[in-house]
This record gives structure tokens, sequence and C-alpha cells, in this order.
């Protein structure tokens, strides 16, 4: 069963330091196109992911986010108490020292609660120490997450597939039926095309030998004759449905035969000349540019 291209997927890892989640989103493209948006993960094993990555997922456009959760004990925040107290007492000697001293500030909780927390979020007064999260003892279970997270993906992809297959599979069928109904109009547009030829040469009062006009009516014919057009669709057809069901990775070769698919369509409503067949060739246009679309979207 084919996949889609379109795919999510997510898993944690639990390390001495915190909580590892890997997140892995991918969208159609026509390669792999591996875009890793965290500096959490170490140079070393960068290398290794990507290699799993395209291994797995084959194309796409593959976005990969790191996130880490410190745990309370290991939390990298700090406060730098030198810059708190300077910070602290300008706010105070800012304040007007007849009314309202250091001791007043701290003998009211509240008070001294509000500048605390307005404090803390001025610039240097909480420091951020750089750890290295994920260190070579932890990286075996952040690996098992990234491979949980690959396989949720991959189990999404099929699920899309599945809703791809029979989407596309369905307007195969459709084309096939449409042209079905041009071949019933085929008889109906050589009596048109015969017609038409008679009544311009009663008009110009001309009396053709009839067998040379049977003899030039079929040579005008041939023309356009939709008989190859009607062959080589059918074996398109047929050659994609083979393809679709037959290969793991169709979507580039599905590319290819609809552009055959199309030159047919195309080349028969060329040759239509007649308006029931030109109103289902735009119908058979339809359905294939709808395949098409779809068709982008499958690995």
């Amino acid at each position: 069963m084919i996949k889609s291209m379109t795919g999510y997927g997510k898993a944690s890892a639990e390390i001495p330091a915190g909580r590892i989640t890997v997140e892995i989103r991918t969208l159609n493209s026509k390669t792999a196109d591996i875009a890793i948006k965290s500096s959490l993960l170490p140079k070393d094993k960068e290398i290794e992911v990507r290699k799993m990555l395209q291994e797995a997922l084959v194309r796409g456009t593959i976005d990969v986010y790191v996130t880490f959760e410190p745990s309370a004990e290991s939390s990298p925040h700090a406060v730098n108490a030198d810059v708190f107290h300077a910070y602290w007492k300008s706010a105070v000697k800012a304040m007007d020292a007849e009314s309202v001293s250091e001791r007043t500030i701290l003998n009211e909780p509240a008070a001294g609660s509000v500048l605390a927390n307005a404090i803390l979020r001025l610039p240097d007064v909480v420091e951020v120490k750089k750890t290295d999260a994920i260190t070579p003892e932890a990286w075996p279970v952040v690996e098992k997450a990234f491979v949980d997270a690959v396989k949720m993906l991959q189990d999404y992809r099929q699920r899309e597939g599945q809703a791809l297959y029979a989407d596309v599979t369905s307007r195969v069928q459709k084309i096939l039926d449409l042209y079905a109904q041009v071949e019933a109009l085929e008889g109906e547009r050589i009596a048109t095309v015969k017609e038409r030829i008679l009544k311009n040469l009663e008009d110009l009062a001309q009396k053709p030998d009839p067998a040379r006009f049977e003899q030039e009516l079929i040579f005008y014919l041939e023309k356009y004759d939709i008989n190859e057009e009607k062959v080589r669709l059918r074996q398109h057809c047929k050659y994609f449905m083979e393809t679709i069901d037959g290969e793991p990775c169709p979507g580039k070769k599905l590319g290819f035969i609809i552009q055959e698919m199309g030159r047919e369509i195309n080349t028969t409503g060329s040759k239509a000349n007649h308006a029931g067949i030109q109103r289902l060739v735009v119908q058979m246009k339809d359905e294939l540019e709808k395949i098409r679309e779809q068709s982008m979207n499958i690995l």
C-alpha cells in the first residue's frame, strides 16, 4: 500500500537532566530535505540521525524539533545575587527615603514579593547555565525516542496513503468510464461530419462522384480517428494501477504516467470535432488534474 509524504510523529525520553521530546513533521518534496531545528542534538549524532531519517522516510520536507524540559533539581536557571541586590537597592533608593525604607519593604511581604518578581525579570538577574542535556550515557534513550517518533510518523503516512489510494484509483476509473462514453459518441460524430460536408456541397451546388466522395470522406475521417489514443490511454491507466499496487514508493513514476495520460486526453480533444466529446474531454482533464495534485503527495 502506498504512503503519503505528509506525516507527524512525536515521542519523549526521560533522562537524568529532565525530559527530551522529539517531534518530526513531513510534507511533500522531490527529495529528502531534512532540517534539524534544535541545538540540543550533539554534533556527532546529527549525521547518524539524518541517515536514519533518510533511510526510513525516503523523501519529503522533513522538519525535526528536539526540546528539553529540565527537572527541578537540574534546572539550568540560577539567580545572580549580586545583580539582584544591586537592582533592589537602586529601586529602594529611587523611592521616597522619608516614607519608605528597605526595612519597611521587607516588613511588607506583599510589597516585597511584587518588587522581587519585577527584579527577576530584569536583564542579567536570572542566568541560564549552558548544559549538555543529551550526554553519551543518555543517548540510547534519546535514540529510542527518535525511533518511536519515526514509527508514529510512518503509521500516520500509512493512513494518509490509504485515503490517497482510494481517491486516485477511483478517478482513474472515472477517466476510463468517461472514455467509454466518448466511444459511444464516435458513430454520431462520423455521421455529423458527413452531414456537414454534404450540406456544404449542396450550398455550393456541387454533385460529387459518390465513390470519390466516400474515398475522400474516409481519408478525412482518418485524421480524426482516436482509436490509437483510446488504446494508449487504457494502457497508461493499466500501467498506473500496476505501479501504484506493485511498488512501495511509486510517487515519481506515477507523475510520468500521468503526463502520458494527459497527452492522450489532449490529443483526443484536438481530434474530437464534436461538442459532446469535447465536454467529456474537459471532465477527463479535470479528473486527471485532481490525480496529479494528489500524486504529488504520494511517496
